[in-house]
């Protein structure tokens, strides 16, 4: 098969290969009427252009990485349509990694797409991830790389971040407004931006409502379901029943809730709870699962902005931190019923 090249449509053309060129990049030094009948010809000769000698003279990729935690809630996979919306329409595609909330696969993962040569990075830490010098020192090499949702405040590099600390605040407010005072909060891994700030939200709450706050009230965990199920059995055992939970994610929140549900507790007549991100799951288990609803499109949206920004501004970028808001949503599990 014969290849077509820009050097055969200028001898078809009986013009320049620099003409058929411009007209291939649409610059503005050339006759629309040229330019069309260029491209109508290159279409009618078959022509490929050869993406891969263009992004060669551009010094780019055109490809983005993404690493997430996990595939598991919708929340990630949302985030990545909002973040491909914008990528896309600039040219960009998307390579899509996931850790499975391991450090090691994580690094691997971002090794992976350094040496695809994305150019540049979009990415999500997992809740193994304490060692922050090799994303350190990416940030310090130039190379593009923002962080959203769960990041580490040390990390001198742009940001797309929640309100967690507005919004935890609220959902624990809620809580104390419906009568509830012994209430725990289970706050995921406590090294990670986000589960600092919404503890710190749940405190001040308490502060508010000038209601003291024992240490054992507040318990550290994972993110899974599985993380809220050892925890809910940990205290039916230790007879240590709270009114109500405040998780730092849904999934928390369910794996504890179908425990105490096992076990003979209502809710939320005996125990109320309410989560975080508004998964899917939560609106559907028995009774429905109060949460704060993240703009999962927006965030991958703006790390998308943020990202391509940085690209165009190179040497000349400094970084910046996004911050969303959200929505309170009440549903039963946390209503007391009168």
């Amino acid at each position: 098969m014969k290849y077509i090249t820009i050097k055969d449509i200028a001898k078809k053309l009986n013009t320049s290969v620099s003409t058929v060129s411009r007209a291939f990049n649409d610059k503005s030094d050339i006759n629309a009427k040229t330019k069309e009948v260029v491209l109508k010809t290159a279409k009618e000769m078959g022509y490929r252009q050869n993406r891969m000698a263009k992004n060669l003279v551009q010094r780019r990729s055109f490809n983005i990485g993404i690493v997430v935690p996990e595939f598991v809630n919708s929340f990630f996979p949302e985030v990545i349509m909002g973040a491909q919306d914008v990528l896309f329409e600039k040219g960009y595609q998307v390579l899509i990694t996931q850790s499975n909330e391991c450090y090691t696969t994580e690094l691997k993962n971002v090794q992976s797409l350094e040496n695809s040569m994305v150019d540049g990075l979009l990415i999500s830490l997992s809740s193994e991830t304490a060692n922050i010098d090799y994303y350190q020192d990416l940030v310090n090499s130039g190379f593009p790389i923002i962080f959203f949702n769960r990041t580490y405040k040390e990390i001198k590099a742009s940001k797309v971040l929640f309100n967690d600390y507005k919004w935890a605040m609220f959902a624990t407010e809620h809580l104390i407004r419906q009568g509830y005072r012994n209430i725990y909060h289970f706050q995921g891994i406590k090294t990670l931006t986000l589960s600092r700030e919404r503890r710190r939200g749940f405190m001040d709450a308490h502060k508010k409502h000038k209601i003291t706050v024992e240490p054992h009230q507040v318990i550290t965990s994972g993110f899974f379901m599985e993380d809220g199920e050892i925890i809910a059995k940990k205290l039916i055992k230790n007879n240590t029943i709270p009114d109500a939970i405040f998780a730092a994610n849904d999934q928390l929140a369910i794996g504890a809730m179908n425990v105490f549900k096992n076990n003979g507790y209502k809710v939320p007549e005996d125990i109320a709870f309410i989560g975080f991100s508004e998964s899917k799951m939560g609106s559907i288990v028995e009774p429905p699962l109060s949460s704060v609803k993240q703009p999962t499109f927006e965030i991958g949206k703006q790390a998308a902005k943020l990202l391509l920004d940085q690209i165009e501004a190179g040497n000349n970028h400094s970084p910046q931190t996004v911050m969303l808001d959200g929505e309170l949503h009440i549903r039963e599990s946390s209503q007391k019923k009168i």
